[in-house]
């Protein structure tokens, strides 16, 4: 008799480094006492021309000054303080001034526009609003004037009796034009110097793990974004994990352009660098020539990057007059990592992959490669789920837990989830069951050794003449086309088989792949029924303000270029 496959279950290995009851404020006032003389942390401003270096006694300092202003502000426990920003110095002194008070930190992508700013202000009910006046040439100021037009009969950022956004109070400006209606950054400083530290010392007294440190707003790909509240509980080990996993050391110096409003820059990048007492490295913007001159003004040891900025870099002249080889880790995240570009980044760097798969709801890592697994392992998949986390994978139509090595949903349990959306119930009840599962939404599969692979989106998966496809699984094999740059695959609709398959293709600078090579690429690599039948070259994906695939938009263009006849099926 055949024995039934085991149920694709992980249990939380509790083994290892154990989960600790420490709020942000309190675990930068430790590592401050430990590593006070060394350097936390390095910003490159260019668009301000500054550049920005603290020790963790300076950051400290910092943190607990700004923290004053926010007392001084009248900012209360619980209130939530939406920052848009790029990364800038003030952006993680207020990280961790924001924690201090126990006030709730609102990230906000600074290129939103007027009525995305407008929802979120809004939804996230927000007490006080920190920003930069411009960003990449678009006028944040002027859009927060027609917001609230009382603003224009102000002069120190504090509203008195506000029509819009009525719980909005106070607003403050990072850096220099067109805001006299906000309090300068400086000012607010100056203001809290006027508060005791003892106000300071107190209000930090008062925050609890388990209070919302911050609320993420998720990208908005189908319907409004949610704002998933996460804890200082479920970040700050989520980091402390993710650094002990990746043998991250105090010697150890990060280089990244991640944004920090993301959680794979404020939390990845920011917590995990202060949970090893190591230094962070960061900028504005990403730039490849810029950032070849801080990687070789500060020798890096882990590099924090996307696919797209390690092609840019490696393929930038300055790339030769660079020591690169400064590497022990290249860390990225993603379903859609080129295994080829990997190597090449080990190979020219010395830094080994090392890959994490997350998603904001989870603080945000769920899985990540052993520095010790082989390398083949490390690029075929998502690692193993860090301690103290708990994943299974269902089937997403029964419920039922499939066997190893079956594709279905990734479900998340543990300290690693979120507290829920804010103020919004019946969606956190979609997404958390009874039972404290978070159903990711992402199709999976799960092997015996605990290795993970996501093989698509639940609402992206193809069903092509009875056959389930899974986009990730073609996405991949076009990546390793040596003229790929991106590669998103949607369905669309087909009269004989239901749906069909159709991928959009970046190609790299100097890239000459046509439809037919790529078609003959996939040819020889996979089955003929996951095959894409359209393939469409493209400059640009269409993108979120978040920086994430609009995958509907996709299907929107794919189904419009078959109707019209603009595209026409590749051979197979």
């Amino acid at each position: 008799m055949t024995p039934t496959p085991a149920p694709a279950i992980w249990p939380a290995n509790h083994d290892g480094l154990a989960l600790v009851d420490m709020t942000l404020g309190d675990m930068l006032d430790g590592q401050a006492a430990t590593f006070g003389g060394r350097m936390a942390v390095c910003v490159d401003d260019a668009a301000r021309g500054a550049s920005v270096t603290w020790t963790y006694a300076q950051l400290r300092d910092h943190a607990d000054r700004a923290a004053r202003g926010m007392i001084a502000l009248g900012v209360q426990a619980g209130d939530r303080v939406a920052l848009m920003a790029p990364n800038c110095a003030e952006w993680v002194m207020l990280e961790y001034a924001l924690a201090k008070v126990g006030a709730v930190l609102v990230t906000v992508n600074p290129a939103l526009k007027r009525d995305e700013l407008a929802y979120v202000l809004a939804q996230g009910r927000v007490s006080a609003l920190i920003f930069t006046p411009q960003f990449r040439g678009a006028d944040i100021a002027a859009d927060l004037l027609a917001l609230m037009p009382d603003l224009g009969n102000i002069t120190n950022g504090h509203r008195t009796a506000p029509a819009e956004f009525p719980l909005l109070r106070n607003l403050v400006c990072i850096g220099q034009g067109g805001s006299c209606f906000a309090r300068p950054f400086a000012d607010m400083l100056d203001l809290g110097d006027t508060v005791p530290d003892s106000a300071r010392q107190s209000r930090q007294a008062a925050v609890q793990t388990r209070d919302v440190a911050q609320i993420q707003y998720t990208s908005g790909t189908t319907g409004k974004p949610k704002g998933a509240m996460l804890t200082h509980y479920s970040t700050l080990n989520n980091a402390r994990l993710m650094a002990d996993r990746g043998g991250y050391t105090p010697d150890d110096v990060m280089l990244s352009a991640m944004p920090l409003f993301h959680t794979a820059g404020c939390v990845c990048n920011v917590m995990a660098m202060l949970a090893c007492g190591g230094c962070l490295v960061t900028m504005d913007a990403f730039d490849p020539a810029r950032m070849l001159a801080l990687w070789q003004r500060h020798s890096p040891t882990l590099l924090n990057a996307v696919p797209t900025m390690m092609t840019r870099m490696l393929e930038h002249p300055d790339a030769a007059q660079t020591n690169m080889r400064t590497l022990r880790r290249v860390i990225s995240g993603g379903t859609s990592i080129p295994p080829s570009l990997m190597r090449r980044m080990r190979d020219q760097t010395g830094g080994e992959p090392l890959i994490i798969m997350g998603m904001t709801e989870c603080s945000p890592v769920i899985t990540q490669t052993w520095p010790g697994d082989d390398l083949d392992t490390r690029l075929q998949t998502a690692g193993t789920p860090l301690p103290h986390t708990e994943i299974r994978i269902i089937d997403p139509y029964t419920g039922a837990v499939v066997p190893f090595g079956t594709a279905g949903e990734l479900c998340i349990r543990g300290y690693l989830t979120m507290a829920g959306y804010f103020d919004m119930p019946d969606k956190t009840a979609e997404t958390i069951d009874s039972d404290g599962w978070l159903h990711s939404g992402d199709l999976a599969v799960l092997e015996e050794s605990g290795h993970l692979r996501i093989v698509g989106r639940l609402k992206d998966m193809v069903i092509r003449g009875g056959e389930n496809v899974y986009p990730v699984e073609i996405e991949t094999c076009l990546l390793d086309h040596p003229s790929v740059s991106q590669a998103q695959v949607v369905g669309v609709p087909d009269p004989e088989l239901g749906e069909e398959i159709f991928a959009f293709v970046v190609l790299t600078d100097g890239g000459t792949a046509t439809e037919t090579d790529l078609q003959g690429f996939c040819k020889t690599r996979m089955a003929r029924h996951k095959m894409p039948k359209y393939i469409s070259l493209v400059d640009r994906m269409p993108m979120t303000a978040n920086g994430k695939i609009q995958k509907f938009a996709l299907r929107h263009a794919a189904a419009t270029a078959i109707a019209d006849g603009t595209i026409k099926a590749v051979r197979r």
